[in-house]
């Protein structure tokens, strides 16, 4: 064997050793592995786990209690309008302080309706006030089959004079919250006319409360 031959074969048997070296041979695992055991496989079914985990346990109950809420909430008999809203400004010592006064008529359409006021630094806090008022102060309203009232009535409240009469074929004929009362009511086939120059609406309202408190059946 030549020199060369020889400087050759011992360059090639240095690279094959770097190789080994380099890039070891790959143990095969599931010939290690008992002959019982399986390699462990993803379960479909099982609980997602970190952050997936945490974001369905927050959302799935809110989605169950969220449609319980809304089949659970009834909704009430009665339908309610406002009639006016006022911003009230009282003069302390300190400065001023603001409030609300809400005026408000609820009825069912079928013979009951009421007038309320409610009053509180907070709009919504005035109106939940003026509806439990105008609960309390529901009147019943003698109507026929055909909704209709069966006399004229005439009736004033401080400086708010208002009559009502039955007028067939004719609708619902009224202005103000004369008009929001009689439709909670659920009275058809009417005049109504306001002979006051008053142009506040509570007052027009509960005279015409006072009107229909009148009327016999």
């Amino acid at each position: 064997m030549s020199t060369e031959e020889k400087q050759q074969e011992a360059t090639n048997e240095t690279n094959v050793s770097k190789n080994v070296t380099e890039n070891p041979p790959k143990k095969d695992v599931t010939s290690d592995a008992p002959a019982g055991d399986k390699a462990p496989s993803k379960d479909q079914n099982a609980k997602p786990q970190g952050r997936d985990a945490s974001w369905k346990a927050r959302r799935n109950p809110r989605r169950a209690r969220r449609g319980g809420r809304r089949n659970d909430r009834a909704r009430s008999e009665f339908d309610q309008k406002i009639i006016s809203i006022r911003r009230v400004t009282r003069v302390m010592a300190g400065g001023r302080r603001f409030s609300f006064s809400v005026s408000m008529v609820i009825g069912n359409k079928k013979g009951k309706v009421g007038v309320g006021v409610g009053k509180a630094t907070d709009t919504q806090l005035a109106i939940e006030k003026a509806a439990r008022n105008a609960r309390k102060n529901l009147i019943e309203v003698p109507l026929n089959k055909y909704q209709n009232i069966p006399h004229d009535v005439h009736a004033k409240f401080a400086s708010s004079e208002v009559m009502i009469m039955p007028a067939p074929g004719r609708g619902l004929v009224a202005g103000s919250s004369v008009r929001t009362v009689l439709e909670l009511a659920g009275v058809k086939d009417v005049t109504a006319k306001i002979f006051s120059r008053s142009k506040n609406k509570l007052n027009n309202a509960r005279a015409a409360i006072e009107a229909l408190k009148m009327l016999k059946a």
